[in-house]
C-alpha cells in the first residue's frame, strides 16, 4: 500500500497495527464517564457514536460492532489531542497529590524558617497576606514548643490551599 501524502510503501501489517491502536484508543474512550467525556475534544459524530455504545453495553455482538465503528470513525480523528487529554484525566489525581504535598512542604518550611521563607513566598505569590502568614507561623511555633495540638499549622495549611490551590 502506497501512502498517496508521501509516496513511501505502508505494509497491510503496519495499516492493520494502527487500525487497532485507534480501536483501542476508542475502547477507552467508551469506558469513560459522560462527564469525562465532555473533557476530551471529539467530533460530533464520534462522541455520538460513544453514546450509543454505552446504551447497548449489555448486548455483546452490538458493541463489539459498534465498537468496530468507533474504530471506524477513528481514523479521521486526530489521536494526539484525545490522548494528551485522556493523559491529562488521568493524572488529574496524581497532579492534586504532588501539589498537595508541596503545599504541605511549604508550611513546614514556613514553620521553621519564619520571615525569610515568608518573604520567598510572597515573591511567588503575592496575593497571600504578609501579617497573616506570620501571625500563623508565630502561633504554630508557640504550640510547638508548648507540645500543643497543631492547631495553627493546619490553619496555615488551609489557608495556603485556599489562597494558591483554588486561586
Amino acid at each position: 500500500m502506497y501512502n498517496e501524502d508521501d509516496n513511501e510503501f505502508i505494509s497491510k501489517t503496519e495499516l492493520k497495527r494502527e487500525s487497532e491502536a485507534l480501536q483501542q484508543l476508542g475502547q477507552r474512550l467508551v469506558k469513560l464517564s459522560p462527564s469525562e467525556l465532555k473533557q476530551i475534544p471529539l467530533s460530533e459524530g464520534l462522541a455520538d457514536a460513544i453514546k450509543l455504545a454505552h446504551k447497548i453495553s449489555n448486548k455483546h455482538e452490538a458493541l463489539r460492532r459498534q465498537m468496530q465503528y468507533i474504530g471506524k470513525l477513528m481514523r479521521f480523528e486526530d489521536p494526539e489531542p484525545i490522548e494528551a487529554a485522556l493523559d491529562v484525566l488521568a493524572n488529574k489525581h496524581q497532579a492534586a497529590t504532588h501539589a498537595f504535598h508541596q503545599l504541605e512542604l511549604q508550611r513546614d518550611k514556613l514553620i521553621s524558617e519564619g520571615d525569610s521563607a515568608i518573604s520567598e513566598l510572597l515573591e511567588t505569590q503575592p496575593q497571600l497576606e504578609r501579617q497573616k502568614l506570620r501571625q500563623l507561623v508565630r502561633q504554630a511555633n508557640k504550640e510547638a514548643a508548648g507540645n500543643k495540638p497543631p492547631k495553627a499549622a493546619r490553619e496555615l495549611f488551609k489557608y495556603l490551599r485556599e489562597m494558591v490551590l483554588e486561586k
